[in-house]
């Protein structure tokens, strides 16, 4: 190399970051740098002019001729042995795995070859440590390059799959997804090199591998970006879940059974609430649908005689198949206790004395007396939500009445009040299934409530389309409730029931003239049904006739016509409560109250602040056209 020109080029080769070997055609060392004496471990003296194979493997020396012979002939820049493993040799004795790059340099004295020499053995051992750390993860590895190509794969993979790792490498991960899903699977590929994160794949989607046999299982896949000196490749950890997903349909199948019986016996528990005659009411009732499925949610419409009407909702803490139980004990418990009249304050304490007993369970409820004859409404709260209330107007209000502990608490009184309330209104009683969604305010919900019941009953009259639009704003995704959903209207009647009063002594002769009475009054009513008549007559035959031997007088005969319905009651001064029993076969009396049982659609007893009533009801004969 001349003079003038050596200079330069000294200065450039000490500049390299690698060790720089230059060499003639012959392999004679014709120049090094620094890097080179750091790196090799020799003085520049030592190596200059000496055969380039002095800083090679023994074992390699015998190819090195024929490498360098044949980079001669092609004069290019590129990496040396391609695809081999490279090694230096240092002074000491010491190899040291290496790259080279090799490069043509013409001169005035002919061909030289520089060979930019790199010491990767950090390199290697961080592959190796990635190779060992591939190999020992849980999952199967398949790390692709931006073409889709195959790179890597553990033996987790060939496991998996059942490939050999020399089958895999370099071919399309595609032949690893089953054939229906390729075509999206290499947008899904190219989409992530354009978003690389470490995120799931597919999520939401199902995913599956092929195996070699053609067999498909549904597959998790993880993918992680890589960043190497060639580039970014993509880590793709694969697991197989066939048998997570049968464990899951497994147990949602056994959930869907536990929610069926559950739902089934709830159902089953609270029945249908009875139509009442001459009272319109609503009721919607959605069992959950997340979590542990149906809830204690109920309600209940029960006839008491003389146009009253308990009305009683509630909700058990809690969800599946106790809460579903716990609610059936109460339901048929608190069922049981208005029937006999009980009112309101003395049914809940009753109630919480039974839920007291259950162990670690809170009950809400909310226990109404609807008086229809005299528009009034007589209310009881253990813990539940307001009690709204729509006047004629439209007007929303909360009926104002205390609100106690919630059953089960015990030893806290609960108070009932009573309230004038307008005919035509509607009553809205409701579980916070309806009202309370996470992140909310449960009373600006109750507002809101109220808000849509008062536009509902505006836009239209029917209590059912009401319900309908109040679920439809409030809860627009009722297939998905997290908690089970309740709602009951009820509206007092706008015109009274028909009604005539008639008071009796306590006299033997006052059954007759009961009788005549209701005869008298069925004929101005129009119900001159010859059985209706005889089975009405025969029944209050039978109650004046308790009146006048077991109560003390002065007697009330009331007659009520509300809708298809004849309401019966008879009144004294007597607080005892009468009670069915067995007479022997011989004996001429005390079968009274089992002939009302056995005639009568149904019958009752409340105590007045007189003392007693004692009603019955019969269905009015459906009109002839």
């Amino acid at each position: 190399m001349a003079a003038t020109t050596e200079e330069p080029f000294r200065a450039l080769l000490e500049a390299a970051p690698d060790a720089m070997v230059i060499v003639d055609d012959a392999g004679v060392i014709r120049l090094v740098n620094a890097q080179t004496e750091a790196l090799f471990g020799y003085p520049r003296e030592e190596l200059l002019g000496h055969s380039i194979d002095v800083l090679v493997p023994e074992r390699f020396r015998g190819q090195h001729p024929g490498h360098r012979i044949g980079y001669a002939a092609s004069r290019q820049v590129r990496p040396m042995g391609a695809g081999l493993e490279l090694y230096g040799l240092r002074r000491d004795g010491r190899e040291f795995p290496v790259e080279i790059s090799l490069s043509p340099l013409e001169t005035t004295e002919g061909l030289l070859i520089s060979a930019a020499v790199r010491d990767v053995s950090e390199r290697r051992a961080a592959d190796a440590r990635f190779r060992a750390l591939l190999e020992s993860a849980p999952d199967a590895m398949v790390i692709v390059d931006e073409r889709g190509a195959i790179q890597l794969v553990n033996a987790q993979t060939e496991a998996l799959f059942g490939y050999a790792r020399e089958d895999l490498l370099g071919r399309a991960v595609e032949v690893l997804v089953p054939p229906r899903f390729r075509g999206r699977h290499a947008d899904f590929r190219q989409g992530y090199f354009v978003n690389r994160q470490v995120r799931p794949m597919g999520a939401g989607l199902e995913l599956h591998g092929l195996r070699r046999d053609g067999g498909e299982f549904p597959v998790e896949i993880s993918l992680s970006p890589l960043e190497t000196p060639d580039g970014t490749l993509v880590s793709a950890a694969i697991r197989d879940v066939t048998e997570r997903k049968a464990a899951e349909e497994t147990l949602a199948q056994l959930y869907e059974q536990q929610r069926h019986v559950a739902l089934t016996l709830q159902r089953s528990l609270m029945g249908s609430p009875p139509d009442v005659p001459g009272m319109s009411t609503a009721s919607r009732y959605f069992p959950a649908r997340q979590g542990a499925g149906v809830g204690g949610d109920w309600f209940d419409l029960i006839p008491l005689g003389g146009g009253r009407v308990g009305v009683m909702i509630g909700d058990v803490m809690g969800r599946g198949l106790d809460a579903a139980a716990v609610m059936g004990q109460l339901r048929s418990a608190s069922h049981a206790l208005a029937k006999t009249g009980m009112p309101p304050w003395q049914l809940m304490r009753a109630l919480d004395a039974v839920v007291s007993e259950l162990p670690d369970q809170f009950v809400t409820c909310c226990y109404l007396v609807v008086d229809a004859d005299a528009a009034e409404v007589t209310v009881c709260s253990a813990g539940h939500l307001p009690v709204l209330l729509a006047g004629p107007g439209g007007e929303v209000t909360r009926l104002p009445a205390d609100v106690s502990v919630p059953l089960g608490v015990g030893e806290v009184p609960h108070h009932e009040s009573r309230h004038r309330v307008a005919p035509g209104s509607v009553l809205a009683m409701y579980t916070d299934g309806l009202v309370e969604t996470p992140g909310s305010d449960i009373e600006g919900q109750v507002d809101e409530l109220a808000t849509v019941l008062e536009k509902g009953l505006a836009s239209t009259g029917s209590l059912e389309a009401a319900a309908d639009r109040l679920l439809g704003e409030l809860l627009p995704d009722i297939d998905d409730n997290p908690d089970d959903v309740t709602l009951l209207l009820v509206r007092i009647p706008e015109i009274p029931a028909t009604s005539r009063t008639v008071v009796l002594d306590a006299d033997p002769s006052s059954v007759g003239e009961g009788r005549r009475f209701l005869r008298s009054t069925l004929a101005a009513w129009g119900k001159d049904d010859e059985q209706l008549r005889e089975t009405a007559c025969l029944l209050v035959s039978e109650l004046l006739s308790n009146a006048v031997r077991h109560g003390r007088g002065p007697l009330r005969l009331r007659l009520r016509q509300a809708g298809r319905e004849l309401g019966v009651e008879v009144c004294d001064g007597s607080p005892v409560l009468p009670q069915a029993r067995f007479a022997a076969p011989d004996a001429e009396s005390g079968r009274g109250l089992l002939l009302v049982d056995s005639m009568a659609s149904s019958w009752g007893t409340l105590p007045t602040a007189e003392g007693k009533a004692v009603w019955f009801a019969l269905p009015l004969p459906t009109p002839r056209r």
